[in-house]
């Protein structure tokens, strides 16, 4: 597996990230740069870390630009989009390449417990959010283009306390190949990314910190292990570039095995 220092050669282009200062997003934009693709990606809260990839993309040579945003605000998006605007001209271009939609929260809530206003939030983030941040870049993107959504195990694997989370991962499964067909004309693939259990700070850091967590997972992954963001950015990166030109309207789980 390459490390954050080492870089692989490919066509320059730009690619944008949202939730792209930890976890998966964070790995997804290091993951860019070794191919040698610049990132706008977002933060929502935390500037210092975003800082931080910001610096260990330029350590290997190329660019990156973070700038705010709350995915759920959709109201913000177009202040967002004008952002986007002025970092592609620092960049010496006019559109982007690739979307990567990947922000999002968890949340783990009984359905018979679970409120107007819990659900109200998930669909902000996970489905309202995605569908109008990627309505509102449309214009700035290249004919060719790549969109990646992300979505999770858990539209195909059924846990108690999911059902608001899921659901709106389903929505944004379904909404990935109603945008293949309608932006085939202009060659624009979209694929959805699907990651298992990952041991990050996703869900109060569930499968990174409790041990007891980690080996449940393992034990039901056919690789005998719970994911890394390293197992999930690579596959992100990858179908963004030339090589995956075909790959369309697709679901891709990227779990080691999980529940098979």
């Amino acid at each position: 597996m390459p490390t954050e220092n080492t870089a692989i050669a490919t066509t320059t282009s730009i690619a944008i990230v949202t939730g792209g200062s930890r976890g998966i997003g964070r790995n997804t934009v290091l993951s860019f740069a070794r191919r040698g693709i610049d990132s706008i990606f977002t933060y929502r809260s935390n500037r210092a870390e975003a800082d931080k990839v910001v610096a260990a993309v330029n350590a290997m040579g190329r660019k990156a630009r973070a700038l705010q945003l709350d995915t759920g605000d959709i109201g913000s998006f177009d202040a967002f989009v004008q952002g986007v605007r002025r970092a592609l001209d620092e960049f010496g271009a006019e559109r982007f390449d690739s979307l990567v939609n990947n922000a999002g929260v968890s949340m783990h809530k009984a359905f018979a417990d679970t409120t107007e206003e819990d659900l109200d939030n998930v669909y902000r983030i996970h489905f309202k959010g995605v569908f109008f941040l990627t309505q509102k870049l449309l214009p700035l993107m290249n004919d060719g283009g790549r969109i990646v959504n992300i979505s999770t195990g858990l539209t195909r694997m059924t846990f108690p306390e999911t059902s608001a989370y899921a659901s709106m991962k389903g929505a944004v499964e379904v909404l990935t190949r109603c945008l293949a067909k309608e932006l085939g004309a202009r060659r624009i693939a979209v694929n959805t990314v699907a990651p298992g259990p990952i041991a990050t700070d996703f869900s109060g850091g569930m499968v990174r910190d409790k041990p007891e967590v980690n080996r449940r997972v393992a034990d039901m992954t056919a690789l005998g292990r719970a994911g890394e963001p390293d197992d999930v950015g690579p596959l992100i990166a990858a179908l963004c570039s030339e090589e995956h030109r075909w790959v369309n309207a697709q679901r891709i789980e990227a779990s080691g095995g999980m529940a098979i």
